[in-house]
This record gives structure tokens, sequence and C-alpha cells, in this order.
């Protein structure tokens, strides 16, 4: 179970899901840290204790069948609030693993002020999807039933409420984000996005070691370079690499002059790239995952 502990008015979410939302207000949430929250599921609570940052990281053993379902939770004194969580199913197979930004999302993030730009003053409702990709998913989910959606990013805990709003509007399948914290660590000013990126996965091969991934990020960053190193050292884990190509202007935004395709990559597992969902989801029937 992945959570946050945050100060809010009761009904504040539900106040501003259909709101215009700049994106500096999602840095302005308050964690409570170091507080119990209890959990219930199925009519039973469970303790679990928040760290500094109000961020729970826990597992608890339950019996609960495959697919989605409503746990509730609260500290001392609150409303209870209903979260989902997914129970993957044992016989699934195949899981999904998407980048966000310029994948999902078309942020442009590697250039620092237009990512400023559209992390801190853009409208939520003013950010554009990637063509195809929600249908792309949805196909996924539909062929690969049960099995679980994770959505890696290098973006702060803040957005999420702001990311799933956004998921939930352009018809994304519902799935598990896992963002990273803000703000600088012991031993540097800024967080390593790629180190959050492996560790996650890493962590996902560790928890889910019966499953295959499909992994799709963008050849703007380093999700390239991040998944072949990956699939290099866990082929048995790696389905298939889905890169969306950038479009010139789109490389360009990004700092980066566009790539011509390649064919090379790791032998033993295949990639495939195209512009948009719709190519990704030609080149994933090829291969017969959908």
């Amino acid at each position: 179970m992945l959570s946050r502990v945050l100060l809010a008015r009761p009904g504040a979410e539900e106040e501003i899901r259909y709101k215009k939302i700049r994106g500096w207000r999602s840095f302005t949430s308050v964690p409570v840290g170091d507080v119990n929250v209890y959990v219930g599921i199925d009519g039973v609570e469970h303790s679990v204790l928040a760290d500094r940052g109000g961020v729970i990281d826990e597992v608890i053993s339950v019996e609960l069948t495959p697919g989605w379902h409503t746990i509730t939770m609260r500290t001392e004194g609150s409303h209870p609030v209903d979260a989902p969580v997914f129970i993957v199913d044992p016989e699934a197979t195949i899981g999904l693993v998407s980048d966000v930004d310029d994948t999902v999302m078309v942020t442009a993030l590697p250039r620092p002020l237009l990512a400023a730009w559209n992390t801190f003053v853009l409208d939520e409702h003013a950010r554009t999807p990637v063509a195809g990709m929600a249908v792309l998913f949805e196909k996924l989910v539909r062929d690969h039933p049960g099995s679980p959606v994770i959505y890696l990013s290098t973006g702060a805990w803040n957005v999420a409420p702001t990311l799933t709003r956004f998921l939930s509007r352009h018809l994304f399948p519902p799935g598990t984000l896992l963002l990273t914290d803000w703000g600088p660590t012991h031993d540097r000013w800024f967080r390593s996005g790629s180190a959050h990126k492996k560790e996650s996965l890493l962590r996902l091969v560790e928890e889910f070691p019966t499953l295959r991934w499909i992994l799709v990020g963008d050849d703007g960053q380093r999700d390239e370079e991040l998944y072949g190193s990956f699939a290099a050292e866990h082929p048995e884990h790696v389905a298939v690499v889905a890169i969306r190509q950038l479009s010139s202007g789109e490389a360009v935004l990004a700092g980066r002059r566009a790539k011509p395709e390649r064919a090379e990559d790791d032998a033993a597992v295949s990639w495939v790239r195209a512009p948009d969902g719709a190519g990704l989801a030609d080149a994933l029937d090829k291969l017969g995952l959908l």
C-alpha cells in the first residue's frame, strides 16, 4: 500500500475536481508526518505509521479477489476517505509500465523553462494527451485482464491528484502511480529521476516475479537508456519495449534532435517505435501482444 497523508479540508478534493487549477497549487499541500493511519480492509482495521514526509509504504497481509477494491483510510479525529487498491491476478503474465511526460502527456519536460511553465503555471485542463495512447492502454488492459498498470514518473508526489484527474479525464485506464519526493537528498541538491525509475523497476521484479512487463516510454529523455539497461539485465521480465518517437518540433522543444528509427537493441527483447499510440498498437499487434 502506497499513499500519503495530507492536511486538507473535508471535501476539498471534490470541490476542485471541475475547477481550473493552476499547477503551482499542487505544491502547496501540507504533508502530515509521523502519524498513525488506520486502514480499513474488508471490515478489519490495520494501523500503519506514516514517515516524516507523510508517506506510507507498507505491505499488509490480506486475502482479496483479483481486481479493484475500495479501502478506507483515516487518522485519529479525521473523516475516513476511500482509496482504490488493485489486486493482481495470480494468473496474469503481463504488466504495463508507462512513463508519463511526453509518453501519455505532452509536456516537453527536458526544457527547464517550459517544464516550469507546464508544472507550476498551466491550468491542468489545458494539458494535452499523446494521441492514441489511451486507446492503446485500454486495449492492453482488455487483452490482458487482471494485469497491473503502473504509471512511473519522475514527477513529485505533490502532483499525484492532478495526474490522476488528467488520466481519468482522458480515459486512460486506472493504475498505480510511482512518483518521487520533491526536493534535495542527503548527498545532492536534486533527486535522480533515473535512479527512482530504476529502483522502481527492480522493486516490481521483486514483488511480481512471474510478470513480464511492457515498458512504454519516449525518445526525448532517458527512457531508451533506462529500459535498454533493464532489459539487458532482466530479459526474462520484459515482454517488449515500446518507444514513442517525438516529432521534429517536439524534439526541438525537448532540447534534442529527432532521432532516426533504429533496428538495434537487445536481441533478447523486442523493441517497437512509433510517433503515437496507434502506431505502437499496430507494432504490438504484430508481436501478438494485442
